[in-house]
């Protein structure tokens, strides 16, 4: 099994919409992944809270390196969000991602995005299909558990 780091290197390497957000890896294990971001003043709506699509953008990021810990090219087949609390500018959002179910090429993932006090700000559910090949190439060129 490859290593869930060396995956979540070589998703961020290619990863412009995080680096752009300031999105941060704080945690991956199979399964799961906890990351963060801080709303900046760009990241803000006209209401002065932060726009719901940056939110739903953090929890996917979330969703897709969890999706994808186990080495296997996952991509989103759907997914919804519900708000429950407005976020602020500075707060920093942290979104963590949890593997429900996962069986063949589908799978399902809650994500819960806090804001720095631990207040609920949105619970997001993604639902996963697995693709062909690999984050990572694997000795051999086998991908695991295929």
């Amino acid at each position: 099994m490859t290593d869930p780091d060396a995956v979540a290197a070589e998703m961020r390497r290619r990863d412009r919409v995080a680096e752009w957000l300031g999105i941060v890896l704080e945690e991956i294990a199979p399964g799961r992944a906890r990351m963060t971001m801080r709303v900046r003043p760009e990241m803000v709506n006209t209401h002065g809270v932060c726009h719901g699509g940056l939110i739903f953008t953090l929890a996917d990021t979330a969703f897709g390196y969890a999706c994808n810990s186990h080495n296997l090219n996952t991509v989103a087949a759907g997914a919804s969000i519900e708000f429950i609390a407005p976020a602020r500018l500075g707060d920093a959002l942290t979104a963590v991602a949890q593997e429900r179910a996962l069986t063949g090429r589908t799978g399902v993932y809650d994500v819960e995005v806090t804001d720095g006090q631990g207040r609920r700000i949105a619970l997001f559910r993604g639902k996963s299909h697995r693709i062909s090949g690999t984050v990572v190439p694997v000795e051999g060129g086998a991908s695991p558990q295929e």
